[in-house]
């Protein structure tokens, strides 16, 4: 072997770990809203987690981040310990899905049917698809399944180069020697464990076990301790990630490690002791691609099928490894390690913004409650929603855009877009209710009184506001459009409210039914009330446009007032409702 076949080698490997990454992202990509269900059937139970770590492993084709995944979900309080514990060894099933698929490179024979399933026959095809989708067809979707082929390609061929690049190693004493000394049970953990912790995946550690394999001088006695450490290494991504975490999300990593450190330990005494007493034959034939792939499955299963029963005993475990702290930490709201699946990211982001819309609309409430019953506690509730709300939209505001930085599809596009511009409303809701109360104070301090028919006038454009804010954060909540499609003819009646109820005012000023200093906060209030109906409108736009994956705020508006029917209706039917009194 001279220096141009390890040229060929490092070529071969950088090719392969390119192609298992691109083909994975895209995986991710294209897989979208399905992670996101396969998430959300976490907690109907053990084996539901089981087979969603399995799942989830199997299409973004690597353990390391799905443990990472995990991590964050943990840290982000969207997971229990416990589920974690599932997830965790569900993806170390999962994994063994690459080792199978790089076995087709070790299919032999001369008929035709064996000759199409190698990789040297099919790859070609596959990257001629892949190339002709990428480049030529637009939607966004066909581009990925384009980039899945393509990576899939890169990888076979990076495999079959490293296969190509290591086949004259079979013929050099020292090499022979090496995986005579990794027949050592011992050594061989170590040396998968560390191979797998410089290149972080466990899969593309088997990859280039099954490519030595090639050779003929790696024995099954050799391969098996292999594996079993490269399922060690692969905790070291894992264990990185958890940095700067909560208790519970290093728990979450302790865990990972500590369950393939047992089930390593626990096979690699079974392996030893029947290699001692029955020293079988097959631990000294050549390994194959096919029989690396199968060591590699059953040693997961088996570690999984002793531990799965004991799940509990490792949620204890973690916890003595990892103490609660005598005072209460700080939970981060949102985790830069879930940008690594922008899908489960902006689901993150999108339920964030949920507690962020209950908090602005429960402020404006209690504002406005304020008026008629001042409560020093709920004024106090208000000014902290205000407080919290402006948190909330710095930090989901910052992470839309960290994930509008990824590859996103084109409903994950619309939804980041949608949520941009729904935080900010959100917020200037809860900036409004702080007026009001402000108004309501004002009231309170200086004894100032509305005379009955400014009472009644504010009491049904109080309402009507209440009305329109628990409509569009409805709408926003359930993402229903439908509903989004009754703010904007209540919107237009309160706007029209609002020029009613200040001409009227003006009359009763003149009249001398009404105080200067009641009219000015009588201004603040409808000015308020009219402003928070104008964001309600714009979150309702907001959830039709995700609908129709249409951004463009103001041709919606225009298509739903066009619609006179029903447009016409809702709007006749509000105007009886709030304008009673004219």
């Amino acid at each position: 072997m001279d220096i141009f076949n390890i040229l060929t080698l490092i070529g071969g490997l950088c090719l392969f770990l390119f192609g298992m990454n691109v083909m994975g992202s895209a995986l991710e990509r294209s897989a979208g809203s399905k992670l996101e269900s396969m998430i959300g059937k976490l907690t109907s139970g053990k084996f539901a987690g089981l087979l969603t770590g399995m799942g989830v492993t199997a299409v973004i084709q690597s353990s390391s981040a799905t443990t990472v995944m995990v991590v964050g979900f943990v840290n982000s309080s969207l997971m229990s310990l416990k589920q974690a514990i599932h997830v965790i060894m569900g993806a170390n099933i999962g994994t063994t899905v690459t080792a199978w698929i790089l076995s087709l490179s070790g299919i032999s024979g001369d008929s035709v049917f064996l000759k199409l399933l190698k990789p040297s026959s099919f790859t070609p095809v596959l990257a001629l698809i892949g190339i002709v989708l990428f480049m030529f067809i637009k939607s966004n979707k066909k581009k990925d399944i384009g980039v899945v082929l393509l990576g899939f390609a890169t990888l076979m061929f990076g495999m079959e180069t490293m296969t190509d690049a290591v086949s004259g190693l079979r013929d050099i004493p020292a090499f022979q020697e090496l995986f005579i000394m990794f027949k050592n049970p011992i050594l061989g953990v170590l040396a998968g464990a560390v191979l797998t912790a410089i290149i972080q995946s466990s899969s593309a550690s088997v990859g280039i076990l099954q490519a030595l394999a090639a050779t003929g001088a790696v024995s099954y006695g050799a391969a098996i301790p292999i594996i079993m450490g490269q399922n060690i290494g692969t905790c070291v991504t894992a264990m990185v990630s958890s940095v700067g975490t909560t208790k519970n999300a290093k728990r979450a990593a302790l865990v990972h490690l500590s369950f393939n450190i047992i089930g390593t330990v626990v096979c690699l005494g079974a392996f030893s002791l029947a290699d001692a007493i029955f020293a079988p034959a097959l631990l000294n034939e050549s390994a194959t691609f096919a029989g690396i792939a199968t060591s590699h499955s059953v040693f997961n299963i088996v570690c999984t099928l002793i531990l799965l029963p004991m799940s509990a005993l490792l949620e204890k475990l973690a916890y003595k490894l990892v103490p609660d702290a005598k005072l209460p930490e700080q939970v981060s709201e949102l985790d830069d390690r879930l940008l690594a699946t922008p899908a489960i990211a902006l689901e993150c982001a999108h339920n964030l913004t949920f507690d962020m819309a209950k908090i602005a609309t429960e402020a404006l409430k209690s504002s406005i409650e304020c008026l008629s019953a001042y409560d020093k506690g709920k004024a106090e509730a208000v000014r902290d929603a205000e407080d919290k709300t402006d948190h909330f939209e710095d930090i989901i505001g910052s992470y839309l855009v960290k994930i509008s930085s990824k590859q996103l599809n084109e409903i994950e596009g619309a939804t980041a877009s949608m949520l941009l511009k729904a935080i900010g409303d959100f917020e200037r809701i809860s900036d409004h209710a702080v007026n009001i109360l402000e108004s309501a104070e004002e009231m309170r301090e200086k004894g100032i009184a509305f005379s009955d028919s400014a009472k009644t006038e504010m009491e049904s454009l109080a309402a009507a506001t209440l009305e329109i804010v628990a409509l569009s954060y409805n709408a926003f909540i359930e993402k229903n459009a439908e509903q989004a499609n009754l703010v904007e003819p209540l919107e237009q009646v309160i706007d029209r409210m609002k020029e009613l109820l200040r001409t009227r005012h003006i009359d009763r000023l003149r009249l001398g039914d009404c105080g200067i200093e009641a009219g000015f906060v009588w201004s603040d209030l409808i000015t308020n009330m009219e402003r928070v109906s104008d964001h309600c409108s714009n979150i309702a736009g907001c959830v039709m446009d995700t609908k129709e994956q249409n951004m463009n705020l103001h041709e919606s508006l225009k298509m739903l007032r066009s619609d006179s029917a029903f447009y016409r209706e809702k709007y006749a039917e509000y105007t009886n409702k709030y304008l009673s009194f004219v």
